[in-house]
C-alpha cells in the first residue's frame, strides 16, 4: 500500500511532505513536555523496527498480497511517538527494499501516521472502560481494525483523486479497488493480533497499557 515515487503529481508530494513536516513539528512539542521522554526510547525502537520489518512478510490474498501495518499497536504504545516511529520505518523501507519512495515519503508518512495518531486518540477515549480482559481486548482489535481501515481508506482516495491522466483510468481505479479490498482480511487480523496483545500486555505489565494496578 506505499505509493511509489512518480505515481503522485510533484506538488501532492510537496503538500505531503508539508504535512508530515507539519504533523511531526506539533508531535516534537508534545513530546517535548513530557517528564523524561528519553525513557521512551527503547520501546520506540522497537516498535519501529516491527514496524519496519513487517513489510518483508507478505500474505498473499489474491489478485494482491498484503503485509502487517501494525498502525493500531503503535498508536496505543507509542502515543505522540508513532508518527515519528512511522517516518523512520517507512525511510528505512524506501531506502533497504525500494518500499515507496523518498519523494513520496512525506505522503506514505501521513497515510499510515496519521491513522496510527487516531489510534492513539481513540485508545486514551477508551481506556478508561477498560475493566477486565475482555474489554481490553474487544478495544484492541476495534482499534488495531480502524487503524489499517483509515489507512486503507486515505490511500485509495489520495490515488483515485491524482490517477496520471496517460494511463488507463478504469482499469487503475479497478487495481485500486482490489487493492483495498484484500486489505479488509488484513484489518480484521490486525484486530485480532492487536486484541491479544493488550490482553497479554495487561496480564503481564498494566502500566504499560496506562492502566492502574487495580484496573
Amino acid at each position: 500500500m506505499h505509493i511509489s515515487d512518480g505515481i503522485l503529481p510533484i506538488s501532492i508530494s510537496i503538500a505531503g511532505y508539508v504535512a508530515a513536516s507539519s504533523i511531526t513539528y506539533y508531535n516534537i512539542k508534545k513530546i517535548n513536555k513530557m517528564d523524561e521522554p528519553e525513557k521512551e526510547i527503547p520501546k520506540v525502537s522497537i516498535l519501529t523496527a516491527c514496524f519496519f520489518i513487517s513489510s518483508t512478510i507478505h500474505i498473499p490474498i489474491p489478485p494482491t498480497s498484503i503485509h502487517m501495518l501494525l498502525i493500531g499497536i503503535m498508536g496505543i504504545l507509542l502515543g505522540n511517538f508513532s508518527f515519528l516511529a512511522v517516518i523512520i520505518g517507512l525511510f528505512f523501507q524506501a531506502v533497504i527494499f525500494g518500499h515507496g519512495g523518498i519523494v513520496s515519503l512525506g505522503i506514505n508518512s501521513v497515510i499510515f501516521g496519521f491513522p496510527a495518531l487516531c489510534c492513539s486518540y481513540l485508545y486514551k477515549v477508551l481506556k478508561p472502560y477498560i475493566i477486565n480482559k475482555v474489554r481490553c481486548g474487544t478495544i484492541g482489535f476495534l482499534i488495531g481494525l480502524l487503524g489499517v481501515l483509515i489507512s486503507t481508506l486515505m490511500f485509495v482516495g489520495i490515488m483515485i483523486m491524482f490517477i496520471p491522466s496517460d494511463i488507463n483510468v478504469v482499469a487503475e481505479k479497478y487495481a485500486i479497488i482490489m487493492l483495498a479490498a484484500g486489505h479488509i482480511p488484513l484489518a480484521i487480523m490486525e484486530g485480532i493480533i492487536t486484541g491479544g496483545i493488550l490482553i497479554y500486555i495487561m496480564k503481564v505489565n498494566k502500566k504499560l497499557l496506562g492502566l492502574n494496578s487495580n484496573e
